[in-house]
């Protein structure tokens, strides 16, 4: 598989930016170990665009012909290789070299359709969903289970004027667009990939524990009352250390802290002390005095695992490391040619993108909230991601919420690459 060239830009005016990325894929789709012959553009833009998306969307697929299918949203950040543009105006591009019949473009008003009907077989997904829609959570799960993996990686979008989507298949011809120009608000969106199309994905937590894992034995909707059978309220103040007869300092402490939620039989909190990745990262929404309950933004159910946690910028520096090295590790293969051990063993200075590293490109879905100064200094996120997992061809964006497998995660970042087996 050849690497994916990928292009990224900021400039007041869009077409300037677009003019930036688009020189940028050329140089790249010249070079002897880039693909030449893309076929799918995955497009992420800021806020900042996001009134001019549709005119961008039409200046790129006039600009790249042979780019028939697109899909991507906007945030209010955007990454690229070694960069992220946040709060700012930007976009970032990756084109895919992937054969026409190992994936389809979907939206709102062209659903996937089933395997009986397309006699096509859904094995992963790349999803783009805007916050908004009702049974947003109920939609992720169904979506995964009309996969053969039930593996969805991708994020909500972040746009502060709206949230917006991009799909064209077939050169505007998926059906059910209509006159549609491949922009839309409201539902979900994305790409859905066959067995034959490789992903190597991992979840990376931004939450440090502060208390034991705790099992909830009673619950009122998104009121947890119980705690190990101990009313809610009481175990938090207690392990927090704080008092509701000092209010203003239990308030305060109260709103740093989030909670870690644990399906029962899922890893919980790992022997590290870390989050592991079936953990769901939920606000604090209220505290009920009466009936000493704990509100979370999200249903609590009886025999869930629970535990209060806080944000932390070293625990999130550490995991991002530790989930590409994971990946490092998977794509590694016992024996190396020379080729293959030079291109990892290169330092940064060195360490320009590769084949022999295996990974055709990546994209990557943090949260906005991790986005900028949680990580010490502009662009130090994807900085981290370029010197754990080497420089390779990047894009993706900074999300309202990150999706991975059915889940809908928060202060997460959802790290995802395309391989080969060669």
């Amino acid at each position: 598989m050849k690497l994916f060239p990928s292009g990224h830009a900021t400039h007041p005016q869009w077409r300037m930016a677009a003019g930036l990325a688009l020189a940028q894929l050329r140089a790249q789709m010249a070079l002897a170990d880039y693909a030449h012959s893309p076929t799918l553009g995955l497009l992420y833009l800021t806020d900042h665009y996001a009134a001019d998306a549709q005119e961008i969307l039409d200046h790129l697929g006039a600009e790249l012909p042979e780019i028939t299918d697109w899909s991507g949203t906007v945030g209010v950040g955007v990454a690229a290789n070694n960069a992220e543009y946040f709060d700012e105006p930007g976009l970032s591009v990756m084109l895919c070299q992937l054969p026409s019949d190992q994936y389809r473009v979907f939206s709102g008003v062209a659903p996937l359709a089933g395997s009986e009907m397309s006699g096509f077989a859904a094995h992963t997904a790349l999803v783009h969903a805007d916050p908004a829609t009702p049974d947003l959570t109920e939609l992720i799960a169904e979506m995964s289970e009309r996969t053969e993996t039930g593996y969805l990686f991708g994020g909500l979008s972040s746009g502060r004027a709206g949230s917006l989507q991009f799909a064209i298949g077939g050169n505007g011809n998926i059906r059910g667009h209509g006159a549609a120009g491949g922009v839309f608000s409201g539902g979900m969106s994305g790409v859905v990939f066959s067995e034959n199309v490789r992903l190597v994905s991992r979840v990376t937590q931004g939450c440090q524990p502060v208390s034991r894992e705790r099992e909830i034995t009673e619950t009122d909707g998104n009121l947890v009352l119980r705690l190990d059978g101990l009313p809610a309220l009481d175990v938090l103040l207690d392990d927090l250390k704080v008092s509701l007869d000092e209010p203003q300092q239990a308030i305060d402490a109260v709103r740093a802290t989030l909670v870690g939620l644990v399906a029962a039989g899922d890893a919980g909190i790992l022997r590290t002390g870390d989050l592991g990745a079936d953990v769901l990262v939920r606000h604090i929404i209220g505290l009920d005095p009466t009936r000493r309950g704990v509100a979370i933004a999200d249903l609590a159910h009886v025999g869930m695992r629970m535990t209060f946690c806080r944000r932390s910028a070293q625990a999130a520096r550490a995991d991002l490391m530790r989930a590409c090295a994971e990946i490092r590790e998977e794509l590694e293969p016992e024996e190396q040619t020379l080729a293959t051990a030079r291109a990892v063993a290169a330092g940064e200075a060195d360490s320009v993108p590769h084949p022999a590293r295996r990974i055709a490109g990546a994209v990557y879905v943090s949260c906005s909230g991790r986005g900028g100064p949680h990580f010490g200094a502009p662009g130090a996120e994807l900085q981290i991601v370029r010197h754990a997992l080497g420089d390779v061809p990047l894009t993706g964006f900074f999300a309202a919420g990150e999706i991975a497998r059915h889940h809908l995660y928060g202060y997460t970042g959802v790290l995802t690459v395309f391989t080969s087996d060669d």
